[in-house]
């Protein structure tokens, strides 16, 4: 069966489900498969709990019609979130980074939803998984997607733009932490840099922290809305000693924004939410009071 004819599939049921201990009725279930486990074998089970087609890849397990063989259901996985992304036009902001990048996504969110539908990440479902999970997931009422990424080895953030196809991109930072997957600094600052490649390749723009010499140094011949404490940047910002607290203000509006943020190091965040409310046309007023009111989740930099 092409991908045509599952998209087509998946047009009147646009739920995915890969577990079927939260399967939810009349969602197409994708028999993923892991280190421990083959979810060809609980082909059955999800029927039975209410899917309303399988996608396998191992025929010895279908049990009917509503069993769609493939050669490899990830891959399938893949080119159907593929196939939907290049349904939408609307803006997708790619995010990726060593540190920060949760964060940085959450601010987003929260700034551009005072104004958008906004569909974005859920925790960190960010791998060759969770990038396509959540294309999929993306309706018609969503306005803009704001997509993170991650990487454990080189070429990753490569094969994500590929399925993602971000128009607009924004690297936190990079750096040495999660080394392991890699060969060196150089082959994460490759990985990581890809991001920029892909939103060039579609003449997009990315947002830069230019006080970050690395990342501007990869970024000479892009589209690019600049951050930082920098006064030349589009967006500048100073960082308000206020305790623990990180605490920014706007010298070209003469606006302090107070967060709930811990941590001079939260400033790049905020200053890129801040770059990006306002390219997307949301007033300085709304994009204080947003992220004035912007509650960290999982105790991400929180007091506690």
């Amino acid at each position: 069966m092409s991908i045509e004819d599952i998209y087509s599939i998946y047009i009147q049921h646009p739920v995915i489900s890969t577990d079927t201990r939260n399967i939810q009725k009349n969602s197409l279930f994708f028999c993923l498969k892991g280190q421990s486990f083959n979810g060809n074998t609980f082909a059955s089970e999800a029927l039975t709990k209410g899917a309303a087609f399988v996608v396998m890849d191992e025929q010895a397990y279908a049990v009917n019609d509503k069993c769609i063989v493939v050669d490899n259901t990830l891959k399938t996985l893949q080119e159907l979130a593929l196939h939907h992304r290049q349904q939408l036009g609307i803006p997708f902001i790619g995010i990726t980074g060593t540190n920060g990048k949760t964060t940085t996504k959450e601010l987003i969110k929260t700034v551009l939803s005072q104004k958008y539908t906004v569909l974005a990440t859920q925790g960190n479902l960010n791998n060759h998984i969770g990038v396509p999970l959540t294309i999929l997931s993306i309706n018609n009422m969503v306005e803009i997607a704001v997509i993170e990424m991650g990487a454990n080895h080189a070429g990753e953030i490569d094969d994500l733009c590929k399925i993602a196809l971000p128009n607009y991109g924004i690297i936190t930072n990079i750096g040495k932490a999660h080394l392991e997957g890699f060969l060196n600094i150089e082959t994460i600052i490759e990985t990581k840099t890809a991001l920029y490649q892909a939103v060039k390749n579609v003449d997009g723009t990315t947002f830069i922290n230019m006080d970050d010499k690395l990342l501007m140094s990869n970024a000479d011949t892009i589209n690019k809305i600049t951050y930082g404490t920098t006064e030349s940047a589009d967006y500048y910002g100073k960082v308000i000693s206020d305790g623990f607290l990180c605490k920014v203000f706007l010298p070209k509006t003469l606006t302090t924004i107070s967060t709930q943020l811990t941590g001079d190091y939260n400033f790049s965040n905020i200053m890129a939410a801040i770059a990006v409310g306002q390219y997307f046309n949301v007033s300085i007023p709304t994009i204080q009071q947003a992220i004035t009111s912007y509650q960290p989740s999982n105790s991400r930099s929180q007091i506690l």
